[in-house]
């Protein structure tokens, strides 16, 4: 019988804060094994993916960095974070200022513990499971962390972020060096070195950068 999904995430996590946001909160895994089997056994039979909304991943971490750094770039702005994960990028944005902040996942026990998560940190986040990749909703910023890691998919969320760009919006992707990150379309705005576990990335720091595509489109505000 498949686990109640908040009921689930409470019994697996605690509560503790990413390296690189140390201000915020989250329901994350301490053991990565333990809770990847744990899921299989439990919701294996649904076809439901890996936990991946168990941690705060590189990329993820450092777009709420960077938000929360520079509040001018949400303030008062519509956002969407695109494959939010355990939701820490809508987060940081929300604690930045956003007016609106969405969240969009896949899988139907991240957006409940992107709900959790925001409810911790006593911010508005409206998550949705849903592939909105090709949609497009008025946003003013939307944000994508660790996006660009299986080929498949990586040129078709490509496309449909260039194109949120070149109509104007803000497109910011959290990136630790994925394989199928654009790079030639792309430069760099800052960097982190971000502590890892080493079972998810064979090894202990990586280094994440944020990034925005070149030509005209969005532009970055002058920071608050």
């Amino acid at each position: 019988m498949i686990a109640d999904p908040l009921t689930f995430i409470r019994t697996h996590t605690r509560i503790m804060a990413a390296p690189l946001t140390p201000e915020l909160r989250f329901h994350l895994a301490d053991e990565t094994i333990a809770i990847w089997q744990e899921t299989e056994e439990a919701l294996g039979e649904a076809g439901l993916p890996p936990p991946f909304w168990a941690f705060a991943w590189a990329g993820g971490q450092a777009l709420a960095r960077y938000l929360m750094d520079n509040p001018g770039l949400v303030k008062g702005r519509h956002v969407l974070d695109f494959a939010s994960g355990c939701g820490i990028a809508a987060i940081g944005a929300a604690k930045a200022g956003a007016a609106q902040v969405e969240a969009s996942e896949i899988d139907a026990f991240a957006v409940e513990a992107i709900r959790a998560n925001a409810s911790l940190n006593a911010v508005d986040v409206m998550a949705e499971k849903s592939d909105l990749v090709g949609e497009d909703r008025g946003w003013d910023v939307v944000l994508a962390g660790d996006v660009f890691y299986e080929g498949p998919g990586a040129q078709r969320i490509a496309n449909w972020l260039q194109a949120l760009h070149r109509r104007g919006c803000l497109v910011l992707i959290g990136d630790p060096g994925r394989h199928f990150l654009p790079r030639t379309q792309l430069e760099p705005l800052a960097r982190y070195d971000t502590p890892v576990s080493r079972d998810l990335e064979d090894r202990d720091v990586r280094l994440a950068r944020v990034w925005r595509f070149t030509g005209p489109g969005g532009a970055i505000s002058k920071p608050a």
